[in-house]
């Protein structure tokens, strides 16, 4: 599947997309009043299959009224909230890459992070396109095409591994300005923070694409 989103970052430290789009958080598509009680469910439901659900009622209750017990729409709610972490912890990653003030091995993990998330960025795109036009087998006018389902799937599991291996090259970097208590070492600890999350709603998402497929329907 060609999709426009992929490789188009010249440079992750000079360019970002602006918002990944999905639409208006308060927005009804059927014009029904829906309950709080109604949006605490839906969301609930929603994240019921997750790994962090805490992590993933604060992030997608805002979207409640309008993807409801709508699986696709859960799915790229979950990709679309998963972009924008991911561009926080790739800002940061470049502010600390520019600063420069960290040495070694360190230094070098920085640098990976920071080409490890222009290729999550890219594929974590390429998956929310990828379910913004979601097809379905030409066989039955209900069932998702297996195919596309697969390919947002492996985007994601890339995503999450080249999250777990930015992690990991901190890890393998050992205490140069970890443990000094240097303004390098709080950096670092920051971006630990943040692509911590990033892993964290990423597996999320990929929770709920697995949500979609079982479905395997329209509703």
């Amino acid at each position: 599947m060609a999709l426009p989103f992929h490789k188009t970052y010249l440079s992750l430290c000079m360019l970002f997309v602006i918002g990944s789009g999905l639409w208006p958080a308060s927005s009804s598509s059927s014009g029904s009043i829906t309950t709080e009680d109604d949006v605490s469910s839906y969301v609930q439901d929603a994240c019921s299959v997750t790994r962090y659900p805490e992590i993933c009622i604060h992030s997608l209750s805002s979207y409640s009224n309008t993807a409801r017990k709508d699986p696709s729409k859960w799915a790229r709610a979950g990709v679309s909230v998963t972009i924008t972490e991911a561009k926080v912890a790739a800002r940061y990653a470049c502010r600390l890459k520019t600063r420069n003030s960290s040495r070694g091995r360190t230094r070098v993990a920085v640098s990976d992070c920071v080409e490890l998330f222009q290729d999550t960025l890219d594929v974590l795109h390429n998956s929310l396109y990828a379910l913004r036009n979601i097809t379905y087998d030409s066989s039955s006018s209900s069932s998702l095409s297996s195919s596309v389902v697969e390919d947002i799937m492996t985007w994601l599991s890339a995503a999450l591994t080249n999250e777990d291996t930015c992690l990991d090259g901190f890890n393998a970097a050992g205490s140069e300005d970890w443990l000094r208590g240097k303004d390098a070492g709080k950096g670092i600890r920051g971006l630990r923070d943040r692509v911590s999350k990033a892993s964290y709603m990423t597996s999320n998402a990929l929770a709920l694409v697995n949500r979609l497929a079982s479905s395997g329907s329209r509703n």
